[in-house]
């Protein structure tokens, strides 16, 4: 079969909106905040990406490519499908770097309403508590407790004091929550 039926293109599957990376996309005229900490871990592994990884790749292929028929050199094919991956991903990191917004939240340290980068201790209507972290798109792990500053319950939390009570829109029904806590890192603190 003539090759260029079978090679897979270069290009195939590039998302860099973020879809790749199971983020969501930034609203339309949003900004994309991100605290230093998350910044700081977005340009490390690009630049590891950059500096370490794609380079060692690159010589794989290089060497691969040099031993033959490319079709059925695994190193070669499989390497070549890595390095589409490491330039997207930098694609995606470069961009979203650019349009970073990075806002330190320990410049409310202290206060009592609810900003970016605060971590809000609220109480459901049943009474059950819980915290969370209000981050960035790009850097949020909801396993962590931290939830991106474009979801639901920070939406609805975003700008509250202690002792509000809020509305929060859920996919059972509205359910009152209340704001017990709000917390920022301290100045200088380190941290993510």
């Amino acid at each position: 079969m003539n090759k260029a039926f079978t090679r897979e293109r270069d290009d195939a599957g590039d998302d860099d909106d973020g879809a790749e990376a199971g983020l969501p996309p930034l609203p339309a005229g949003g900004k994309n905040y991100i605290t230093p900490q998350g910044y700081a871990r977005l340009r490390t592994e690009l630049l590891a990406l950059m500096d370490d990884e794609r380079p060692k790749v690159v010589e794989t292929v290089h060497w691969a490519a040099k031993n033959g028929d490319r079709s059925e050199n695994g190193d070669y094919l499989y390497g070549k499908k890595r390095l589409r991956e490491i330039d997207r991903r930098i694609r995606f990191l470069t961009k979203r770097l650019e349009i970073a917004e990075v806002t330190d939240p320990s410049v409310h340290h202290g206060g009592e309403q609810v900003f970016f980068g605060a971590t809000v201790t609220y109480a459901d209507e049943d009474g059950a508590e819980r915290a969370v972290t209000i981050k960035g798109i790009d850097e949020s792990e909801s396993s962590a407790g931290e939830v991106s500053w474009i979801s639901p319950i920070a939406r609805t939390l975003l700008r509250a004091r202690v002792g509000d009570v809020l509305q929060l829109v859920t996919p059972a029904g509205p359910r009152e929550i209340e704001v017990l806590e709000v917390s920022y890192p301290a100045p200088g603190a380190a941290g993510g």
